[in-house]
């Protein structure tokens, strides 16, 4: 993963990543590129890597054509000034189009106004702006998916193994479900979304929960292991499920599940569908995540970035309420992960 890491961010972050083909035939295609800015709020978290990579080999595919494009991607540090003195880079700079992962969904507004001042068209990503602000300008746009539906996905996932067999989850067999939740941020939609979906499906499919805690872990591995070891110090094998807002989280509860040795392990569920999750998987560590197809937002950000860029009309049809795009998440359990193993 390290050496990912290195390939995709070699370059300084205020300089970032490009890729850029030469005019085949000069007077075939425009001597200016379509510079394509884009931000985000962490290099070193899973999913953002990945879609980056995607991104980026979706970029050099288009420029093999009669196209010239420049794609600059830049680390914001998980710092808002960091990132905002980035969208005032490639403002400055006269690019096409600003693609933003937000480090702060608070500071969308600001963004879009300056935005909106340059008529330079915004595509924000994988952290979603309160819909007040993106309604602030016809050509601010978000892409990603339902956070809801993945904690629906991973409500289903226990209760399917319930239903399977009531004593493969409810383990001390008192007809509730213990468990803990790791969430990812504080105040992040996702977060809550898939914190609140994930149980009240439980709920409403008719089965009893009990929360014996729940702690925030910032989307980190290693934060996530440590918070689960001090639930085990605290709780022991009392637990049963362990919801986790993201699959590196699923994975430092699995680490520390791992580590503890205890006999009765709860049953941990995701949200990405990562190669390491998906690993998990496989090795029975982990009941299931739910697949946030970052190829498909991928391509979804560069088809709309691209069509900003060039001024054309965007299909309204490929649009929810006029400013969204959502690509739905897919269930991965034992049963199907084979699939999405690369």
């Amino acid at each position: 993963m390290r050496s990912m890491f290195k390939r995709l961010f070699a370059v300084a972050a205020s300089v970032g990543i490009f890729c850029m083909m030469s005019a085949c035939a000069a007077e075939k295609r425009p001597d200016k590129a379509l510079k394509i800015g884009v931000t985000i709020y962490r290099k070193d978290d899973a999913f953002i890597n990945s879609l980056c990579t995607d991104l980026q080999n979706i970029a050099k595919d288009k420029a093999k054509g009669e196209n010239k494009i420049q794609l600059n991607i830049v680390d914001g540090q998980s710092s808002q000034t960091a990132q905002d003195d980035q969208v005032d880079r490639f403002l400055s700079r006269g690019y096409s189009v600003l693609c933003v992962n937000l480090v702060d969904r608070t500071a969308a507004a600001t963004i879009i106004g300056k935005a909106k001042r340059a008529n330079m068209p915004v595509v924000f990503f994988n952290r979603e702006p309160v819909e007040e602000d993106l309604r602030m300008w016809e050509k601010a746009y978000y892409v990603g998916a339902d956070a809801a539906q993945s904690g629906t996905i991973q409500g289903e996932i226990i209760r399917n193994a319930y239903k399977k067999n009531p004593k493969s989850i409810d383990r001390n067999g008192d007809g509730k479900i213990q468990y803990v939740m790791l969430e990812g941020e504080e105040g992040h939609q996702d977060a809550l979304l898939r914190t609140e979906y994930s149980i009240r499906y439980l709920v409403k499919s008719g089965l009893k929960v009990q929360k014996l805690a729940d702690n925030t872990a910032n989307w980190q591995r290693a934060q996530a292991a440590e918070k689960m070891s001090q639930l085990i110090r605290q709780y022991g094998e009392r637990t049963e499920a362990v919801f986790c807002n993201n699959d590196e989280m699923a994975l430092g509860a699995i680490d520390a599940i791992r580590e503890s040795k205890i006999k009765n392990r709860p049953a941990v569920v995701g949200v990405d569908g990562t190669q390491a999750g998906c690993d998990a998987i496989r090795k029975g560590e982990m009941l299931g995540t739910a697949y946030n197809d970052a190829e498909s937002q991928a391509k979804a950000i560069f088809e709309l970035s691209y069509d900003l860029a060039r001024g054309q009309k965007i299909d309204s049809s490929k649009l929810k309420d006029q400013h969204y795009i959502y690509i739905p998440y897919q269930m991965i359990t034992a049963a199907n992960v084979n699939k999405y193993v690369g």
